[in-house]
């Protein structure tokens, strides 16, 4: 066991029937670090933090979290972590003051011992301390919520799509209160469905239908994407999209934002490409290359996982 570790998963799986939701997951989160798990939903990452936080057990593999096995120090493992789940699961009729006094009585603890870690959350939804905590809006909800995975200063943070739901301006706030956070010393372990904030992130891993795609930080997963890639936009979108996938020398063509992203072999001729497609109507045809994202990365390792020629 390497304990300049916060969390080692080793080879972890879990079945739910005939669906397997992890598949031999394999991972390490330092200390410190500020960990995503980013894919899309249904991929695992909800069964992983629950596996973490000791609210199931695995059917195989091992797992522990500052040392302490998951399965055997279950009750040790959950006085130093903090955990947000993916839905808000404080109690809605209690007002902000009220859950955080109800939560730090739960840890035998109290606000003025964690003044310092919370403060910076609480003094933006200090104004609103009197009001029920359903009556919050997505954004101040997720800030109580933090300060509640907070009011016991655990050395860990899992958090599970934290952001989801909430306006773009609450999104990058509470990126930089994890930064924050992270300079505290805290380990974060935080999984999101936006391929952006990976950016946020110290190392990612790239986890889809309960498999792990890769591991690295986010500018060495960018590098890794080992194909030509243009952005293609027209007239007829849903046509060109059509008309690219079957053209030789494309290998995928999917869409992209306000473009589709062509990935192609290493010969694609883009010159005749757009000839072949004004000959067959298409018209205001730009195409031009662009720099592969994480987004482009996962799709394409999607299709290696699948052997897929495409992505619909």
């Amino acid at each position: 066991m390497n304990f300049s570790n916060a969390i080692e998963i080793k080879g972890l799986t879990k079945r739910y029937g005939p669906v397997v939701a992890l598949d031999r997951i394999r991972l390490e989160v330092r200390r410190g670090e500020l960990f995503g798990l980013i894919g899309p939903d249904g991929a695992g990452k909800t069964t992983l933090f629950r596996l973490l936080t000791t609210l199931i057990d695995p059917d195989e593999g091992q797992a522990s979290v500052n040392g302490m096995d998951t399965a055997t120090e279950y009750r040790n493992i959950r006085k130093t972590i903090g955990y947000m789940p993916g839905r808000f699961s404080l109690y809605p009729d209690l007002t902000v003051d009220e859950n955080l006094a109800f939560f730090a009585a739960l840890f035998g603890t109290n606000l003025r011992d964690s003044h310092d870690l919370i403060d910076p959350i609480y003094r933006q939804i200090k104004p609103f301390r009197t009001r029920r905590a359903g009556k919050l809006s997505g954004g101040m909800k997720q800030k109580l919520a933090l300060c509640c995975a907070l009011i016991h200063r655990p050395s860990v943070l899992f958090l599970d799509e934290p952001t989801t739901g909430v306006d773009a301006v609450s999104r990058s706030e509470f990126w930089d209160m994890l930064a924050e956070l992270k300079a505290k010393g805290i380990s974060i372990l935080v999984s999101t469905p936006y391929m952006d904030e990976a950016n946020r992130c110290d190392r990612i891993a790239l986890i889809n239908e309960g498999k792990v795609l890769g591991i690295d930080t986010p500018q060495g997963i960018v590098s890794g994407f080992n194909a030509p890639l243009f952005a293609l936009h027209g007239d007829d979108m849903f046509g060109l999209l059509k008309a690219a996938r079957c053209y030789a020398g494309v290998r995928t063509c999917y869409p992209f934002g306000q473009t589709h992203h062509l990935v192609t072999e290493s010969g694609f001729n883009a010159v005749r490409f757009i000839e072949t497609l004004s000959a067959e109507g298409f018209s205001a045809i730009e195409l031009y290359p662009v720099e592969a994202g994480i987004e482009d990365v996962f799709i394409q390792r999607m299709e290696n996982e699948s052997g897929q020629s495409h992505i619909g």
